[in-house]
């Protein structure tokens, strides 16, 4: 068994471990979703609900998952031998892990595009700070838009009119000189209360930020892609490299594991709090900042009351801890025994949450300046997604004085780069360690070849997302494939060790790795685990089907409402991992030779190391193994090449190693 584990590998040291949650759960999400969740759901007020899905889902479930992987040393998949029944718990976490990957490290890919832009521009301007690059059109623009109420008649006429489309106006002469009791013949004898009508407001141009023609036309290219997904183009050659670069950084950083991982999270996991600080700090000292913060903190008490809120706030927490996806069990496994995993959960908890809450102050004080230079208003200009990270960020930051512009955006792409990158981490470390737990005699001996061949195999089916409509494949990804599958999983896994294995085993089990507590520490845990989480992920599932609504991408043209093909591979793509839990339930049931069995723990459940194995996973005597059947000893059991005898189901109802 001791050998076992210095095969499977060890974090080097506590800090390694403590780093890589904090970089796996502070990822993209925190940057670009959670502010913006904020301020569509009552600003500050939405922090109430927030708090209160963090403790009564977020710091179980975090807890949860830490001790079971830690307690058993086993991957995602293996560590159901707690009770095989559920194992195919394990292969749905890992199925999602490798989905979200997939298109994930594309998002990787355009934080490195626009980094490379960011660095060889530092010289000069960044190709989204003007209108005049082959991509562009007559309807994108940079100047700020006029400031109508310190205007005189004269002035505003003429800015409004620039702002219209000139032939449109004319054919409106005869509508507003209804409509006013005017007998004009042109639109140059329009005034300003005529310009801002119902009657000519059909005439307003459609300008284009810079920044988001940049996106659209010339890093996505789709103007060359109409059709949607009945025609997704050509590859991205640029695109191409940037994705290859990122698989073989990946490849490099996990190569030997957490040996290797562990270590670049120690700059990866601390880097993006330097640059919201970087940002924060320029951010404060622009004009419009504080029109932008207010607008994120300033209470809506009204919000609280509907119930998309909580669903939102429960959602946010749910994917921003990132549990479910197998990282949490995959990163823990491979902990000492002792580690103390309330300790991590509750500091890795409080971090994740806090740093969305810092990175809102740092976004909206820019994005409040970019909403005082355009003249719009603070929720025009606030987005979510790849549309706020690529397109409202760098228009924001074109908008700093030189020479900060090239500077700041190289800073920030990286930040996003080292936040892609831990989560890609764990999630590419949950399927290697996943299936190599599985084959340990053909995989984890050659660990690095297999690494590089996943790497490999996620470049290739990352493919079709840097064609030139890949966004469209990449959205249809990111709203099903982490989605519903995620809390059904969670909602198994729950259900498999507090109601199959016992609550009150998980505890002791976790007391042999802490020590033991008094009976008023496990009330909170006991209520959550059994009753309060389950029923909260359940609220949560619920929310979502009644707030569901077909995938789209929103673009200048308008909305793109995905195909039905499209929809239907989208819930495969929720389904498949479901699939693999009821498969996995029919085919353990056929093992094992019924469900009874099946859901038994196994023989050789419990620390991995002989070291660690005390209490009811100790020896319990010495009976005389020359016989064929010792004395008193019906219910053994023989595991491992050297046949360890185990009592099966002794008195007490335990499975333990004689």
């Amino acid at each position: 068994m001791a050998k076992e584990e210095i095969e499977r590998g060890n974090w080097t040291g506590k800090l390694d471990f403590i780093l890589s949650c904090i970089g796996y759960a502070v990822g993209l999400g925190n940057v670009w979703r959670f502010p913006y969740l904020c301020y569509r759901n009552g600003g500050g007020a939405f922090l109430v609900p927030y708090a209160i899905m963090l403790f009564i889902a977020g710091i179980p479930l975090f807890f949860f998952e830490l001790s079971f992987g830690q307690f058993a040393s086993e991957g995602p998949v293996t560590v159901w031998k707690v009770s095989p029944f559920f194992m195919g718990i394990g292969w749905a976490m890992c199925l999602i892990s490798a989905m979200v990957s997939i298109y994930y490290n594309v998002i990787i890919m355009y934080s490195i595009y626009y980094m490379f832009v960011s660095f060889v521009s530092i010289d000069t301007t960044l190709p989204w700070q003007t209108c005049t690059n082959i991509w562009n059109t007559e309807n994108c623009r940079i100047k700020p838009y006029p400031k109508l109420s310190e205007l005189n008649e004269i002035n505003k006429t003429m800015e409004l009119i620039g702002l219209n489309d000139k032939s449109c106006l004319n054919k409106t002469v005869d509508d507003v000189n209804s409509l006013f009791g005017t007998s004009l013949t042109s639109y140059m004898e329009f005034n300003s209360t005529m310009l801002q009508s119902n009657v000519t407001k059909q005439c307003e141009i459609k300008f284009r930020t810079a920044s988001e023609e940049f996106w659209t036309r010339q890093v996505l290219q789709l103007q060359e892609t109409p059709d949607g997904l009945y025609d997704i183009g050509d590859v991205s050659i640029r695109n191409l490299i940037c994705l290859l670069f990122a698989w073989i950084f990946i490849f490099f950083c996990l190569m030997k594991g957490v040996k290797s991982s562990g270590k670049v999270v120690y700059f990866t996991a601390t880097f993006p709090y330097i640059v919201l600080l970087l940002l924060l700090i320029r951010g404060v000292t622009l004009e419009g900042y504080y029109d932008g913060i207010l607008f994120y903190i300033i209470p809506k008490w009204e919000e609280i009351s509907k119930p998309k809120v909580w669903g939102d706030a429960a959602t946010q927490i749910f994917y921003s801890l990132g549990v479910a996806f197998g990282g949490l069990l995959t990163m823990a496994s491979y902990n000492k025994f002792k580690n103390n995993t309330l300790r991590d959960a509750l500091l890795v908890s409080l971090i994740n949450c806090s740093t969305s809450v810092f990175a809102g102050f740092a976004i909206f004080s820019l994005l409040g300046h970019m909403a005082f230079i355009t003249n719009r208003l603070v929720e025009e200009v606030a987005d979510s997604g790849p549309g706020l990270a690529f397109v409202a960020y760098p228009e924001g930051i074109a908008k700093l004085a030189e020479p900060w512009p090239p500077i700041v955006a190289f800073l920030f792409f990286f930040m996003i780069f080292t936040l892609g990158l831990d989560s890609q981490f764990a999630m590419m470390e949950t399927v290697i360690s996943g299936l190599s737990d599985v084959f340990p005699y053909y995989l984890r001996k050659h660990k690095t070849l297999f690494t590089f061949v996943a790497c490999m195999i996620g470049f290739l089916l990352g493919i079709p997302q840097v064609c030139k409509g890949g966004i469209y494949v990449l959205t249809l990804m990111d709203w099903y494939s982490g989605s519903y599958n995620l809390m059904i999983v969670s909602l198994c896994e729950l259900v498999a060790v507090c109601y199959v294995y016992g609550v009150n085993n998980f505890r002791r089990d976790i007391e042999m790795m802490l020590g033991g507590f008094p009976n008023v520490f496990w009330v909170y845990w006991y209520v959550t685990w059994c009753f309060i989480t389950p029923v909260a992920i359940v609220f949560i599932v619920i929310m979502s089907g009644i707030t569901y609504a077909p995938a789209y991408y929103t673009k200048y043209e308008g909305v793109y409402t995905f195909p039905d093909f499209a929809e239907g591979l989208g819930w495969l793509m929720v389904v498949s991992p479901l699939a693999l839990i009821v498969g996995g339930m029919i085919v353990q049931s056929i093992r094992y030779g019924g469900v009874a069995k099946a859901l038994k723990a196994q023989p050789d459940w419990g620390p991995a190391l002989d070291e660690n194995r005390t209490g009811r996973y100790s020896p319990r005597g010495e009976p005389d193994f020359s016989k064929d059947e010792p004395a008193g000893a019906t219910n053994l059991g023989y595991v491992g090449e050297k046949g360890r005898p185990y009592v099966v189901n002794d008195k007490n109802g335990y499975d333990h190693r004689l």
